[in-house]
């Protein structure tokens, strides 16, 4: 087995909670008081040009919710977005550790709006832990596309037997795979440290 030299992490349900997901959307028809079924089939209509970076955030919401008149703004419902993102305490920690030890490139591989995915990386100081940021909204692919993972591997000047991808859905790590990455299910910071230690990646 090759020497692991880079991380790819998920960044929702590994590293942060899931940023603009079911249960988000779930409470912003709540608190919002929006039509669910309406805002729904806007939303799926829209979140692949969303989170591929053709379209804006500002024209999401155009379109998904401010379609008519609102009793709220645009920023009421940015800012209610943004607040659902918290950090996962113990994958923090880990991501610490992995960095002072500093034996692996740590980056990103996710998919997001391109103004979320800044304001995450903003607000819980991901700089200090990651080196690069592969974002769907930033660099136009979203997985599982084979294609966001070959773009990783081509900046980076890795190779897939040398790297591990972790993320917390099966389906994005299916193409992973297939293109000779090593791949972690995440289901706990535990979990990940000792599937780590299986590749020889010891905290």
């Amino acid at each position: 087995m090759e020497a692991i030299t880079a991380l790819f992490f998920d960044l929702g349900g590994v590293v942060l909670s899931n940023g603009w997901d079911l249960v988000a959307r779930t409470r912003a028809v709540e608190k919002f008081e929006l039509d669910a079924k309406e805002f729904q089939h806007r939303h799926e209509a829209l979140v692949d040009d969303l989170e591929s970076g053709k379209l804006s955030l500002d024209k999401y919401l155009k379109l998904a919710v401010f379609y008519k008149e609102r009793s709220f703004t645009n920023e009421d419902f940015v800012q209610f977005i943004y607040a659902q993102s918290k950090a996962m305490p113990e994958s923090i920690a880990l991501l610490l550790q992995l960095r002072n030890q500093n034996k692996c490139l740590l980056a990103t591989l996710n998919n997001e709006s391109r103004e979320l995915n800044d304001y995450r990386i903003k607000e819980f100081g991901l700089k200090k832990y990651f080196t690069m940021f592969f974002n769907s909204g930033n660099v136009g692919l979203r997985k599982p596309e084979a294609a966001m993972y070959e773009l990783a591997l081509s900046v980076t000047q890795k190779d897939a037997n040398e790297c591990i991808f972790i993320d917390d859905r099966e389906f994005n790590l299916e193409l992973a795979r297939e293109r000779n990455f090593n791949t972690i299910l995440f289901t706990g910071a535990d979990q990940l440290k000792a599937k780590l230690a299986t590749f020889g990646v010891t905290l």
